[in-house]
């Protein structure tokens, strides 16, 4: 049977250097988080200070919508009704914006996340247009600068005189 024996005075030290020196390691690392935290947080701030508050959801901007165009709707006074008619289009524009706002209200609330999926799906078909417009345009540009023999294409030039 093997006989145990209490560690020496040298391997206690050891190991007593070993755990300072991982306390001190952790004791940086968190530093440096909070560092990084607190940097963060300050140029958030700065942003926020310059340039407003950051855009909601999707969603939220299409309620915000939503109601910008109702108020607005609403705000309209017509002078092609005459003040007589003037009253009765007011509530026809009132009811149809609490006509759009019912409709619209129950999908946003059921279905947030589709209004961000839906914006990243116009974001990317935005920048494919974007590729195709400038592809065209650069083919555009460059038709004219070289000689009829270097320009790319299945076709041939057939001289009718």
């Amino acid at each position: 049977m093997s006989e145990e024996r209490p560690p020496s005075d040298a391997a206690q030290e050891e190991t007593s250097d070993d755990v300072r020196v991982d306390e001190t390691h952790a004791a940086d690392a968190d530093a440096w988080a909070t560092a990084c935290a607190e940097d963060l947080a300050e140029e958030q701030a700065r942003r926020r200070a310059q340039h407003g508050p950051p855009p909601g959801s999707a969603a939220e901007e299409l309620r915000k919508l939503v109601d910008a165009v109702a108020d607005k709707l609403s705000g309209i006074q017509s002078p092609l009704f005459g003040a007589v008619a003037s009253g009765t289009a007011q509530q026809m524009v009132n009811q149809v914006v609490q006509q759009a706002r019912a409709a619209v209200e129950p999908v946003i609330e059921r279905n947030p996340d589709v209004f961000d999926h839906l914006a990243a799906a116009g974001t990317e078909l935005l920048a494919a247009y974007r590729s195709a417009v400038e592809t065209q345009e650069r083919r555009w540009t460059t038709r004219g600068t070289g000689t009829r023999d270097e320009e790319p294409g299945p076709g041939e030039h057939i001289d009718l005189d």
